[in-house]
């Protein structure tokens, strides 16, 4: 029996901490959720069933079905269904973000994660976290060919998450709540592109660059355990040594260079560039008593959005 009552359901961002491009080769990474953003699925009764992304000018209808059964929004919506064994649920789906599209955050996830939630509820069911995770990891699969799994992992659990690829993700300990600033360099770049380059690096200069690699995987590792003790200034450093790691894997950009600086320059305890590189974003560790003027340095220094989130082992609530 379909719930009609008007609810939502919710999915947070994500960025990745410490351990990008390596996590390809086998090195853990660590990642957290972003909870100063979101999407909300929105569920309203409706003769059939909708889904509709505004910020996207797309709407889907059961009338689509049949031309766009491949879609990733009506893909979550079915298997949802079929898991429970029931039909399409007559509802309407609107969904709204304020996590940036492409900007490494996480979007797709977290609409996956937010819609397959609101399609059990307007069924009258819930799935349980281990299912909804293999469900959004399948449509990110799908849809954007062997992601490494962290994106659905730490969306659907909200949860910072230690992961290795091949092994699955396991939460990691926050000993005291830090928080970090997001600054986008507002220069898109394709992840798949700076991979490829690292995976050509690896291959045509693998003495050179495979101690690189091994590098980021053992500051992930001191990483973690400065975080589970609490030692912010030590967990600052590597984030610097991470940065500094990733760029001689040449996945850094001026720009990402020019807001590292700028944040350590402002008083940060450290700053790299998060996710695929050349572009997109990168993070800063601060106090809270720095955070408001370090994000105006990142500002000032070309940034065009600052988030801030508070990392630590407390589940958001909602959703």
């Amino acid at each position: 029996m379909s719930s009609r009552a008007e609810f939502q359901t919710t999915a947070p961002g994500k960025v990745i901490l410490l351990g990008e491009h390596a996590v390809v080769y086998g090195q853990p990474a660590l990642a957290v959720p972003v909870t100063s953003v979101s999407v909300t699925v929105t569920v309203t009764p409706a003769p059939d069933l909708v889904i509709e992304a505004p910020d996207l000018a797309l709407t889907l209808t059961a009338q689509d079905e049949a031309n766009h059964l491949d879609h990733p929004l009506f893909q979550m919506v079915h298997r949802v269904a079929q898991r429970f064994g029931h039909l399409l649920p007559r509802q309407r789906f609107r969904i709204t973000s304020t996590i940036p599209f492409a900007s490494g955050l996480g979007s797709g996830a977290a609409v996956s994660a937010a819609l397959g939630r609101a399609a059990a509820q307007a069924l009258g069911q819930r799935l349980s976290d281990d299912e909804l995770n293999a469900m959004v990891y399948d449509i990110e699969r799908i849809h954007h060919g062997t992601p490494s799994g962290i994106d659905n992992t730490v969306i659907v659990y909200q949860k910072p998450v230690y992961f290795i690829r091949g092994q699955g993700a396991v939460p990691f300990e926050v000993g005291v709540p830090f928080t970090i600033l997001i600054a986008d360099t507002g220069q898109t770049a394709l992840t798949r592109e700076s991979v490829g380059d690292v995976r050509h690096l690896m291959e045509s200069a693998p003495d050179r660059y495979q101690p690189i690699v091994q590098r980021i995987g053992q500051v992930v590792e001191s990483a973690r355990a400065a975080i589970a003790l609490g030692q912010h200034a030590q967990l600052g450093a590597l984030m610097d040594e991470n940065h500094a790691l990733l760029d001689q894997l040449t996945v850094s950009s001026p720009q990402l260079d020019r807001l590292v600086t700028a944040a350590r320059q402002a008083g940060a305890l450290g700053a790299k560039l998060s996710g695929g590189g050349r572009g997109g974003n990168m993070i800063a560790l601060v106090t809270p008593d720095s955070s408001a003027h370090i994000a105006d340095a990142l500002r000032h220094a070309g940034a065009v959005r600052v988030l801030s989130t508070v990392v630590s082992n407390t589940t958001p609530q909602g959703g």
